[in-house]
């Protein structure tokens, strides 16, 4: 998925993940791919970041969720908490987020997202294979099953 933590129909597509994940389990290999929309969502690219920054401590997946169950608060001090709920090195957080050390990471995500024909989110591969059906859960669940036959 090429996805934005701000964007609403993220959000729900994270939704009908889970529930998918809960189904399909281990079959089901999520990767996901910043495409931070600033323009239309000014806390898209921090929080990209924040995941990324947790990632390098070993919890990417878990401040994924987090950004995407908390999509209203996303501003720096929420981010913050979130980093302190995870038991991360805040202190490597804070300096990282400063610094922008993610930044270029994001940003190439977006362009490779460009150069795949995303010009929306969620972007959604199965496969490798773009898919531009429904985003509902028996829609999903059934072109992902037929991936794994």
């Amino acid at each position: 998925e090429y996805g934005d933590y701000e964007c609403p129909d993220c959000g729900r597509l994270f939704e009908t993940i889970c529930v998918m994940r809960a189904r399909i389990g281990d079959k089901l290999r999520l990767v996901f791919r910043h495409y931070p929309l600033s323009g239309l969502h000014p806390h898209a690219q921090q929080a990209a970041e924040v995941a990324e920054a947790a990632g390098a401590q070993g919890r990417f997946w878990e401040m994924h969720d987090l950004l995407f169950a908390n999509q209203n608060a996303l501003a720096t001090k929420d981010l913050y908490k979130y980093a302190e709920r995870l038991s991360l090195n805040v202190q490597r957080f804070q300096e990282e987020l400063k610094r922008r050390t993610y930044e270029d990471r994001v940003r190439e995500d977006f362009r490779r997202g460009v150069a795949n024909g995303v010009y929306a989110t969620p972007g959604l591969f199965i496969n490798g294979l773009r898919y531009d059906g429904a985003l509902d859960e028996t829609s999903l669940l059934t072109r992902v099953q037929g991936h794994l036959r």
